[in-house]
């Protein structure tokens, strides 16, 4: 028997913001890996956390789960179990992450490729691809990537727009622009599949796209030469997924995910992102009804972590128990660190903090909103210690619900929204919050 599987490494939890019914995995042994590529789901997500890691670290962990899948791979083919398999680095629509080191280690590993495809557009995010050159929606207007605040990022930042002097930039010249192939418009629109069947020796692509159509198309044509016995890698944002995976419709609606919260009561917002959306999502949110601030001071983690950490949970359960939504969050104040090194290890601190909340909210909780990337796969790996969950679909565009299994030890069957830092509108975690609550029925 022979099927496909789309097999996506994802650098946070937040690439299944456009597909549903899937897996999510924050382990990778072989029993974890095994039941994925049994499930009748055709994709699923191995949860490396890699952006929140040194590159050393991230090349590492890359490296292990594809031996790791490798193997497993190879195991159930002695079985007669035989897949068709195509390969995704999942990661930012901003292009943050560890390109091109994580995309090396899976051609090392896992390969040969004939070609790798970088594919950041994220529709629902505002990201389109145009003439090679990426942009984020900024008030209605494309902008190109590298003058947004996501190209300032301390670890990831980044000096192009243009996919071809990225990849020469991130490369250190290993790849030079003039080197790279671009699928332009009219390409992926168009005719693709004999380019694409002459594409060797791991060949950097990048891809345009305005619309899923053009994805979807495009998409087709991929799947056809990979049929044809051609290997391609991919580096993408989501919206990459939902072209490769065809799936049909989420099982309930968006408006309707109310129904998923645990006897209709109050749940908890975890806020760890830091980006300029999330603080005026957060600005926001906290004027809604029942929306109650516990502001965490990311200095007294360091200095007074004990004392902190039972002055917060005591709050928590005050405003659970009178009926309403905990909203945590750290502080919004900007620092500034001597090096990347010290900024990460302090992000961990941090978050470490925040998960030894998450792991003893009340167990009354109806559900569960965790803001950032980051702060989501370590809510769902450590707060949570899920080593699997499955995708419910989006509640918000670009904003994926998942539910605890039934046998959680703490929270069954409780859903989670993953709330990735640089989605939505200002007013998308009040929207989130509202529908949950089952005052948003109609939004």
């Amino acid at each position: 028997m022979s099927d496909t599987r789309i097999i996506v490494l994802d650098d946070d939890p937040t690439g299944s913001q456009t597909v549903h019914s899937c897996l999510l995995l924050t382990r990778w042994d072989d029993a974890t890996l095994r039941q994925a590529l049994l499930d009748p789901s055709p994709l699923f997500f191995v949860l490396t956390n890699t952006r929140g890691m040194d590159a050393v670290r991230a090349a590492a962990v890359t490296r292990e789960v594809c031996r790791a899948l490798h193997q497993v791979l190879g195991d159930l083919a002695a079985e007669g179990q035989h897949f068709h398999t195509l390969f995704v680095s999942r990661s930012d629509s901003t292009l943050r992450g560890h390109y091109p080191v994580e995309t090396d280690v899976m051609a090392e590993t896992l390969g040969p490729f004939d070609a790798h495809f970088l594919v950041p557009a994220f529709f629902e995010g505002g990201r389109i691809t145009r003439d090679s050159v990426h942009y984020l929606m900024v008030n209605g207007v494309p902008t190109p990537v590298a003058e947004t605040e996501f190209a300032r990022d301390s670890v990831f930042g980044y000096t192009h727009s243009y996919l071809p002097d990225y990849v020469e930039e991130k490369t250190g010249g290993r790849i030079p622009a003039n080197r790279v192939e671009r699928f332009l418009l009219d390409d992926v629109r168009g005719d693709a599949l004999p380019r694409l069947m002459a594409l060797t020796g791991n060949q950097c692509c990048v891809v345009d796209a305005e619309t899923q159509a053009d994805l979807d198309h495009f998409a087709a044509q991929l799947k056809q030469a990979a049929g044809q016995g051609k290997r391609f890698l991919f580096r993408s944002g989501a919206s990459l997924l939902t072209a490769l995976a065809q799936l049909p419709p989420q099982p309930v609606a968006a408006a309707a995910m109310h129904r998923y919260v645990r006897e209709g009561h109050p749940g908890a917002v975890i806020v760890g992102s830091h980006v300029k959306k999330t603080t005026e999502q957060l600005e926001q949110l906290l004027l809604e009804p029942g929306a109650v601030s516990v502001e965490i001071d990311v200095d007294r983690v360091i200095s007074h972590r004990e004392a902190l950490r039972l002055e917060i949970l005591a709050k928590v359960a005050g405003i659970h128990a009178a009926g309403n939504t905990p909203v945590i969050y750290t502080s919004r104040q900007e620092r500034t660190f001597s090096s990347q090194a010290v900024r990460l290890a302090f992000g961990e601190q941090v978050s470490a903090f925040l998960m030894e909340v998450v792991k003893q909210l009340p167990t009354t909780l109806g559900f569960l909103i965790s803001k950032g990337g980051i702060t989501s796969n370590d809510v769902l790996s450590s707060g949570l210690a899920l080593r699997t969950s499955r995708v419910l679909g989006q509640i918000l565009p670009g904003c994926s619900v998942v539910r605890c299994p039934l046998d959680h030890p703490r929270y069954p069957d409780m859903p989670v929204v993953i709330f990735p830092g640089n989605v939505g509108d200002e007013q998308g975690l009040a929207t989130v919050y509202r529908r949950l609550s089952g005052e948003g029925k109609a939004l």
